[in-house]
């Protein structure tokens, strides 16, 4: 799962792409369109900052404006910034490599095998979606399928029969 702080970091970048680039936003509207805790959306947008994805102006017109076009920024390199490497094992993380300490040997690990393809297919669907596939009016997530499991999955949880309540 992302953490909030991600949510957060997505939520902001979503506001300053639909403004456009080079548009700036005051942070108490962008914090206000998408209900983040001003404080706590300063501490993100300093990490945005230093990782060269929006820039500050400071003074009554001040604000956060976006340096890249939305299409050149990944998810996955948001979720990197915000949250650090996202292999599921330290064996697997190429910034952040270290051995497993109870692993005696990882060309045999079957745990580092069947992991290694979990991670491979969330890095490619991660660094091939952008911050312009979230503002698409039919996201690739929906070109995928996933919008009908969703849904299936909502059909299903109302067609299940209530659990009756144990009394004691």
């Amino acid at each position: 799962m992302i953490s909030q702080k991600t949510k957060y970091a997505l939520q902001a970048l979503i506001v300053l792409a639909r403004a456009g680039r080079g548009v700036v936003v005051n942070i108490g509207e962008l914090a206000e369109a998408r209900g983040i805790p001003p404080r706590f959306l300063e501490q993100i947008l300093l990490i945005l900052k230093h990782n060269a994805l929006v820039a500050s102006r400071r003074g009554p017109r001040g604000g956060y404006t976006l340096l890249r076009s939305p299409s050149e920024i990944t998810i996955g390199s948001i979720l990197r910034m915000v949250e650090g490497p996202l292999a599921p094992l330290p064996c697997l993380s190429k910034r952040a490599y270290r051995r497993c300490e109870d692993c005696a040997d990882e060309g045999s690990c079957e745990i580092r095998r069947i992991f290694f393809e979990v991670h491979q297919a969330t890095t490619n669907v991660l660094d091939r979606l952008t911050l312009k596939d979230a503002l698409a009016d039919t996201p690739s997530w929906q070109a995928l399928g996933l919008a009908e499991n969703a849904q299936d999955a909502a059909e299903e949880a109302k067609s299940e029969p209530a659990t009756p309540a144990i009394s004691g």
